[in-house]
């Protein structure tokens, strides 16, 4: 027998929910959580051109969703790893980004690389360092990514959505 959901408030909540119409589990519907990070290699920053949608052919950072069962910080390693090959090490949380639109939260972190090795992953079309001031900021895919930049030059951290703006990307 295939479930049927009606989507109502459950019992002691106060957001409606799909709620089996037959056996009353609730199927709660959560934020999505993104890890990723600004790698260093010395003064350069390294960025991956993506070969997926969103924003095909764009320049971001290596990040992407986090898997179940994993913390942010192994969901950035994996992520840099597959976007770049690059095996980094996290230094520190730089920023926690919200995209109500999305109902995404993304985890960015302050990494560097140390042995220099990357390549593109099956998801990067390319993958370069760039020193901040040649970052090809009219090529990058998403405003998150931008937010991120400005802030890793920046101490202290972690940092928020700028002023409480939502994003305006395809983020």
């Amino acid at each position: 027998m295939t479930p049927s959901f009606t989507r109502r408030v459950p019992d002691g909540d106060t957001v409606a929910r799909a709620v089996c119409d037959t056996c009353g589990f609730i199927a709660y519907d959560n934020p999505k959580i993104v890890a990723g990070a600004v790698v260093r290699v010395g003064s350069r920053i390294l960025l991956c051109k993506r070969n997926i949608e969103p924003a095909r052919g764009r320049w971001t950072l290596p990040a992407g969703y986090l898997e179940n069962g994993e913390t942010p910080e192994e969901g950035a390693r994996r992520e840099a790893y597959e976007e770049s090959t690059a095996a980094i090490k996290i230094d520190g949380l730089l920023a926690i980004y919200t995209i109500r639109r999305l109902s995404q939260v993304q985890i960015i972190y302050r990494a560097h690389l140390d042995d220099g090795v990357f390549a593109p992953g099956p998801e990067s079309q390319a993958v370069a360092l760039f020193e901040p001031d040649a970052i090809p900021y009219d090529e990058i895919a998403f405003s998150t990514v931008r937010w991120a930049l400005a802030h890793e030059r920046q101490p202290g951290g972690p940092f928020t959505n700028p002023d409480n703006v939502e994003p305006s990307g395809p983020e």
